[in-house]
């Protein structure tokens, strides 16, 4: 089968703000059922872990299931991102630090985006990355944010 980007004509955007550091990205990810690499290579960097700097290609199902939600929620707002790419290192700290970041994350292999947007309740965006069964949804109430990732369907509360 066809990846998601690839059955949808038009354009497809990517907009997004990391929350760590204020970056915002509005990358062309994708034109006519073609990825545009460019807009792939500004979401790579966007996505980078923003603790060491490191980079991941980041999974293409991963953005097209992002661009996917948002349009399901009806809305234009660009994606608060709280973490996309994370180094072994990182994460490795992040699991000694906290029961609820998984030893063995998909963030690690570009996989994985813990988000929100402004104005969309929590439980809105996670019901939409449920209805789209692409992956695993998280939803972390008191933290403020979904997870989503494009590892087996499944859903969990954090």
């Amino acid at each position: 089968p066809l990846p998601a980007w690839a059955l949808r004509p038009g354009e497809q955007r990517f907009t997004a703000r990391n929350v760590n550091t204020g970056e915002r990205c509005d990358a062309l990810f994708a034109r006519g059922g073609r990825l545009v690499s460019e807009g792939c290579a500004e979401i790579d960097s966007f996505f980078r872990d923003w603790r060491s700097g490191a980079r991941k290609r980041i999974d293409r199902d991963l953005i097209a299931l992002l661009i996917d939600v948002r349009d399901t929620l009806g809305t234009k707002r660009p994606f608060e991102l709280i973490s996309g790419y994370r180094a072994p290192e990182t994460n490795a700290r992040r699991h000694e630090q906290s029961s609820g970041v998984a030893k063995h994350s998909l963030h690690v292999v570009g996989k994985a985006a813990d988000v929100r947007i402004t104005g969309v309740p929590l439980s809105r965006l996670a019901a939409a990355g449920h209805a789209k069964a692409r992956g695993g949804v998280g939803f972390y109430p008191r933290d403020g944010f979904v997870h989503l990732d494009t590892g087996a369907v499944r859903s969990w509360q954090g």
